[in-house]
């Protein structure tokens, strides 16, 4: 990001679903800074992808998948920096999240696997010399009732107690766990929203910075809390949303 500049020279980073959107922003940041950055994705290799990702190290994986989530956490055998970004909203893939089983997928996506992620990857955080951190993404949905996508929002909800009871277990194995409450952010996920007003508009009327966020902006505040700035912080969500949260 223009004019803010983050040294991790040296450090090892692991981003999870970094081959779009948000986590792709924050892979990108810490690659520009200096990490050794790897990062998963659902196609079976790097080359699947229109984008380059030659720079990072690419692990192929599905979230819904616990025991590819636990190889691929077993893979970090030195690890600073963990990023939960991965998944999606199952609603606008035209699924039912009322559906139980849709659910259930929403909660295993967004929840649990970032619970099974952190836990497989905690040795190597605990073992980082610079100190192990975490940062889980969540999003306005963690705080607001978003009728359209019931098991998205049960899971981003959860998402902010995980990462209070992690902070608070694994504070004294010197591992920092926070999370980003992302707000309405430009992402492939996002792209149908943005194109209707009629959806965009209510947010930015509510917004005081009045524009809408971009995926660099929850980047430059994931490199934050993960920097050696934010060495005393744990256990906390920061909302990047220009304001939305705090509006009346």
């Amino acid at each position: 990001m223009q004019g803010l500049r983050f040294d991790f020279t040296g450090a090892r980073v692991l981003v999870t679903g970094g081959t779009s959107g948000i986590g792709a922003a924050v892979a990108a940041a810490y690659r520009e800074a200096g990490a050794s950055v790897a990062i998963t994705g659902t196609r079976p290799d790097a080359s699947a992808y229109d984008t380059d990702l030659s720079g990072y190290r690419y692990l192929p994986l599905d979230v819904e998948d616990a025991e590819q989530v636990e190889a691929a956490a077993a893979a970090q055998e030195e690890l600073d920096i963990l990023v939960n970004s991965a998944g999606l909203a199952l609603a606008g893939q035209g699924l039912d999240e009322y559906d139980p089983a849709i659910f259930e997928r929403s909660i295993t996506m967004h929840l649990t696997s970032v619970y099974r992620m952190a836990r497989g990857c905690a040795d190597a955080l605990a073992r980082s010399e610079r100190g192990g951190a975490i940062v889980n993404i969540a999003s306005m949905t963690s705080y607001f009732g978003i009728g359209l996508i019931p098991g998205y929002g049960t899971a981003k909800t959860g998402l902010l107690g995980l990462t209070r009871v992690l902070a608070v277990e694994w504070g004294p194995r010197n591992i920092r766990v926070n999370a980003v409450a992302a707000g309405l952010t430009r992402t492939r996920m996002t792209a149908a929203t943005f194109d209707q007003p009629a959806w965009t508009e209510p947010t930015l009327q509510r917004t005081p910075l009045g524009r809408l966020g971009e995926p660099e902006d929850i980047a430059a505040a994931v490199l934050f809390l993960t920097s050696p700035a934010a060495s005393w912080i744990t256990g906390q969500v920061l909302p990047v949303d220009g304001g939305f949260t705090v509006a009346g």
